[in-house]
């Protein structure tokens, strides 16, 4: 009997294996295939019940006038009147209504010849004034102009001969995509000591978000790694997915505070505070729910959403949660876990048998949930921590989309480039700088310094 037990939830596992996607498990959007778009997209976001729209009280943003504007252009009145046909002052005319068109003017190259000069003096001397540092060529690209290559290429995400063809477009220069290549290897030798200033930020950040995915280098797996706070992101690429990467880069293992995750097993090697992911856990309890027809799911889902209601409210009065408050919520959340692990127990091993008994999805996220309640609930007790690993989550997705872009980095030299360049330019766009600017002051030799 008790084979034919194992046999029918065997059964019933892999027949609901393909109804795993991303609302459901921690799948991608991008693994869903055709599928997604023959049925109703299904969110764990709830209706809100508003309207669409704007909302009472939102203050929007619209075009506005200037007092000054770059370039006046005043539309002369007829010659005479239409009327009695009698000459019409112009000059005595006055402004009956102002309109301004937003405009960006066209692009056009500017090139600046630098000359030096030679004067002999009237004892002898001949004097020779010198070059600026940054002209070193009889022809060279400007730092402006680089700039905007390795933005359109390591910003914006392009590939290197589309942001070759746009250059051209725009501005009449001819750039080849091995040019677009070299800036980008220019550029992170001027931001490498920046980089190296955020992942030290990184290491000594109070709370800190971390995740990890595939990236194909020179056509091989490799693993892109991603520790990122609100204010900073870093990047790493490894040829490894384990603690040899995160030692390798040595972000992590040094850390006191606090590491918000996705339950992946190596970062529990780390010695610090863990917070889970939650938004990872609601999918795992859509998927069960959808697996089992059981209750308890929804109401774990229910729980985890109020409780983060609550937590939102207290953060918004600067009151954190009494004692009293988180032992009832770690009561509640303790009675529905054993609600689900008696319908849910654990499969014992037969007489005879070796090995572990493979045990049921329900049980197996049960048991994480027992296991690791305080870092799934330290969102509760520390105001600070957040409910989700979204800040991770989304620093990987723009090398996700370079990566859809361009097929694959060709060389380990071009990711390592990549995250060298994306760490500074996501982490000073969070603290208030343009990239553009950010990439022009490293072509000029004065990079940009990250706050701390």
């Amino acid at each position: 009997m008790g084979l034919v037990n194992d046999l029918l939830r065997r059964v019933s596992e892999l027949e609901a294996r393909p109804g795993k996607d991303s609302h459901n498990s921690s799948k991608p959007p991008s693994s869903d295939g055709f599928a997604k778009k023959t049925r109703k997209t299904r969110s764990l976001r709830e209706a809100s019940r508003k309207k669409a729209g704007g909302q009472i009280g939102h203050e929007g943003t619209t075009l506005k006038q200037l007092e000054r504007a770059t370039r006046i252009v005043s539309h002369p009145l007829p010659a005479q009147c239409t009327r009695c046909h009698n000459p019409l002052p112009q000059d005595e005319a006055r402004v009956s209504e102002r309109r301004q068109v937003f405009d960006v003017p066209a692009p056009a190259c500017d090139v600046i010849e630098h000359r030096t000069l030679e004067l002999v003096c009237r004892c002898g001397q001949s004097h020779t004034s010198t070059f600026p540092a940054g002209v070193s060529g009889a022809v060279q690209y400007g730092p402006n102009l680089r700039a905007l290559g390795v933005h359109l290429t390591q910003g914006q995400l392009l590939p290197f001969a589309r942001a070759a063809q746009l250059i051209e477009d725009l501005h009449g220069i001819a750039v080849s995509p091995g040019t677009l290549v070299s800036w980008v290897s220019e550029a992170r030798s001027a931001l490498d000591s920046t980089a190296a200033v955020i992942a030290d930020q990184l290491g000594k950040a109070p709370i800190l978000h971390a995740d990890e995915s595939g990236l194909r280098v020179a056509s091989k797996l490799h693993w892109l790694h991603v520790a990122a706070s609100e204010t900073h992101t870093w990047y790493g690429v490894h040829a490894r997915r384990g603690m040899e990467a995160i030692e390798a880069h040595g972000i992590l293992p040094r850390r006191l505070g606090v590491l918000v995750h996705d339950c992946w097993a190596p970062y529990w090697q780390l010695d610090c505070i863990h917070a889970l992911c939650n938004a990872h856990l609601m999918r795992e309890l859509v998927y069960v729910q959808e697996l089992t027809g059981q209750v308890w799911p929804q109401r774990m889902k229910d729980f985890l959403l109020n409780a983060n209601v609550l937590c939102e409210a207290a953060r918004h009065r600067q009151i954190p949660l009494s004692t009293e408050d988180i032992a009832a919520l770690s009561s509640h959340y303790d009675a529905i876990l054993c609600e689900g692990e008696r319908l849910n127990p654990q499969v014992t091993k037969p007489a005879g048998k070796r090995g572990r008994s493979k045990q049921s999805t329900a049980f197996n996220l049960l048991r994480r949930l027992r296991q690791h309640a305080d870092a799934v609930l330290l969102f509760i007790r520390d105001p600070a921590v957040p409910f989700t690993n979204n800040l991770g989550e989304r620093a990987v997705r723009m090398p996700k989309v370079k990566q859809k872009i361009s097929g694959c980095f060709r060389t380990l030299d071009g990711a390592e480039n990549f995250c060298v360049i994306r760490s500074c330019l996501d982490t000073l766009h969070k603290q208030g700088h343009r990239m553009l600017d950010v990439l022009r002051r490293a072509f000029a030799g004065d990079p940009i310094r990250p706050a701390t």
